[in-house]
């Protein structure tokens, strides 16, 4: 995730020093701790949230019981993991859900967080779990907002209820209703935002809240403001009491310190994070798997969850079949390049990989446009040259050189790739942790 890329790479550098020391004294681990509060304040860290985070880490890094075990480097690894998640959250804090259907969802947040994408994205999320959600257009000043809400919803196949440039907190009481008469089990208020906090923006949020009684009130923060997303949802929630944030543009080129500092300001959960445009690209927040990423130990409880939804499971067993039988061909290549692409790329997956802190991922030499070559010479093939590639002579490199737009060299280095991929694949075919 490149929001934590950074943070990620200077934590692994001052662990990584502490680890070359073997035993630690109380000094090594105060100076230690020192350089990694200047590296929460350059993440953009509350400055509070990080001296009270550093305090806390010290008093219990500085043990006896730490100082004196045989691997003190990781007991302070751990216990710095552990005062992450709890700094984040703990735990996953799901939606709310009403005793009696419908649940309302009251989303607010300033204009540009990405907060109308997000309702769709939510919606399609509700879908896949069998729920039927009704988008409801209360952005009445924004110009096109209902016409986006209703792109949104269109594309993953939810109803929106819209009265135009009427009243809103009229509107969000007639979308309730509606919801109810034709059995929908979630609204999602879509409300106005502003381009900064006003005296009116407020009020009329509290008039809506007042008017639905809403089940949860979600405010949407742009990631990439930094400390400014973390005052906004200060004020926010002193209005208006919001049960849940979502964080939005996490993939960006941010430093991160909302992500780290929101919930200990705030008292509230972050429910959901956005992780790119798509309107696939939210994931539930995990504290653990968040904290996971930021020292370099991966995340594979989402990878394989990205995994499962990139791939059906029939395509799974087959896939499971031929690398026990050793029958992956180029076509099953092609297949697996289409499953990557969505689940967010190869920088992405990689981050998710246990040691990707240790990795630069920003500088390796990961071009996506390499792929799209890879696929076009696949394709270039007859299904007997995908199926066997043994028999791929130069007359026919030439070929599909031609056809694909590259070069000869691209297809043996290509050849040479998926060699190495089979034979890969033939050492970790017992491996469960890659069964999908």
């Amino acid at each position: 995730m490149a929001q934590f890329a950074s943070l990620s790479e200077k934590l692994n550098h001052i662990f990584s020093k502490l680890t070359k020391r073997g035993r630690l004294t109380e000094l090594e681990i105060k100076t230690a701790m020192r350089e990694v509060r200047v590296a929460l304040l350059e993440a953009d860290v509350n400055l509070k949230v990080a001296k009270d985070f550093i305090n806390t880490v010290s008093e219990k890094a500085v043990g006896q019981e730490i100082l004196k075990s045989l691997n003190p480097t990781q007991q302070v690894i751990k216990i710095v993991n552990e005062e992450l998640i709890a700094l984040m959250g703990s735990s996953n804090a799901k939606l709310e859900v009403a005793p009696k259907p419908p649940t309302v969802i009251m989303m607010c947040g300033l204009q540009g967080a990405g907060k109308t994408t997000f309702c769709g994205k939510l919606a399609m999320y509700l879908k896949k779990q069998g729920k039927k959600p009704l988008l409801v257009a209360c952005d009445v000043y924004r110009p096109a907002a209902i016409t986006q809400l209703k792109v949104v919803g269109e594309k993953v196949g939810a109803e929106v209820f819209e009265k135009g440039q009427g009243n809103p907190v009229r509107i969000a009481k007639e979308g309730v209703k509606h919801a109810e008469k034709f059995g929908f089990d979630t609204v999602i208020v879509d409300t106005a935002g502003r381009l900064q906090i006003d005296e009116t923006l407020m009020r009329e949020l509290e008039d809506i809240k007042a008017e639905i009684s809403p089940t949860e009130i979600l405010l949407t923060v742009d990631a990439m403001t930094g400390q400014i997303a973390v005052d906004v949802a200060d004020t926010f929630n002193k209005r208006l009491e919001v049960t849940g944030l979502i964080l939005t543009k996490l993939d960006g080129d941010t430093r991160g310190g909302a992500t780290l500092s929101i919930k200990a300001v705030t008292g509230k959960p972050v429910k959901f994070c956005g992780t790119g445009e798509k309107l696939g690209d939210m994931e539930p927040f995990y504290p653990d798997r968040m904290a996971s990423r930021i020292l370099g130990m991966g995340d594979v409880l989402t990878l394989i969850e990205k995994a499962e939804s990139a791939i059906t499971e029939e395509q799974a067993k087959k896939l499971e079949k031929k690398m026990r039988e050793n029958a992956f061909t180029l076509e099953d290549y092609l297949v697996q390049f289409d499953a990557m692409k969505k689940m967010g790329g190869i920088k992405d997956v990689l981050s998710m990989m246990p040691g990707a802190g240790k990795m630069k991922l920003g500088d390796a030499d990961i071009d996506e446009s390499k792929i799209e070559k890879t696929k076009a010479i696949i394709r270039s093939m007859t299904p007997k040259e995908r199926r066997d590639p043994n028999i791929i002579n130069f007359s026919r490199k030439n070929r599909i050189a031609k056809g694909s737009g590259t070069t000869v060299q691209d297809i043996n280095r290509l050849l040479k790739q998926f060699e190495q991929t089979k034979q890969m694949m033939k050492r970790m075919k017992n491996n469960k942790m890659f069964r999908f």
